[in-house]
């Protein structure tokens, strides 16, 4: 049985066609009424929708903050760290489910300073969401305000530097490359006590249990407060 498509909201038409003209036009050269004329509706229902063109290239960008900061407000004690990762995939997965949608904006926003600044802006609104929570829960040590600006600063860059690879179609696994990148910004920062965690050493031997005892009874003394 063949799925009926979705017919696409009035939102949905009005980014496509801005899209449409900013290829052809350019983005300084394309109106506000052209992209409603476009999308066969009226300016009023445009500005209902956005409240600007630039509104236009990133109309997720609240929804997106709010999804964040939901997450780490979910996190406890001893899952800390998977949500801070789980967080920052948020906007990846959004992007990577754009598809060409996605490059399109990358694209554009290259092309077009306001539109860096105003990303530039946005992902400062990212980091601030993560050093928020972050100061809270590294608020007992003695250097965790410190702490937490360089772990969120760390997030937000290993997410972009993922991001922008699939975006420059320098990558097919995404997920696989944010994984490592993740693991390589929250491993400098696992001392600091995000979350209580005990070691576990395995190993094959033929030696005695008491052998092995004997041999790491010196370290454990060297631990011992």
């Amino acid at each position: 049985m063949t799925e009926t498509p979705r017919p696409a909201t009035t939102k949905e038409r009005l980014v496509a066609a801005a899209y449409e003209l900013f290829e052809e036009r350019g983005f300084d050269a394309t109106k506000a009424e052209d992209i409603a004329r476009r999308a066969g509706v009226g300016r009023t229902t445009f500005f209902r929708a956005f409240g600007s063109k630039d509104d236009v290239i990133f109309p997720e960008h609240d929804l997106l903050l709010g999804r964040i900061d939901g997450r780490l407000a979910a996190a406890t004690p001893a899952t800390r760290t998977v949500a801070l990762s789980e967080a920052a995939r948020v906007v990846l997965r959004h992007y990577v489910a754009e598809g060409e949608m996605a490059r399109a904006r990358y694209r554009l926003v290259g092309s077009v300073p306001a539109l860096r600044a105003r990303e530039t802006g946005g992902i400062q609104q990212y980091q601030r969401v993560f050093t928020r929570w972050l100061r809270d829960w590294m608020s007992d040590l003695p250097d965790g305000h410190l702490r937490a600006e360089l772990l969120a600063a760390d997030l937000v860059t290993a997410h972009n530097y993922v991001l922008r690879r699939w975006l420059r179609d320098q990558t097919s696994d995404p997920e696989g490359e944010f994984d490592q990148a993740m693991r390589v910004a929250l491993e400098r920062y696992q001392p600091v006590g995000l979350e209580s965690a005990s070691t576990v050493v395995v190993l094959r031997t033929t030696a005695t249990p008491a052998a092995i005892q004997a041999q790491l009874q010196p370290l454990l003394d060297d631990e011992t407060p």
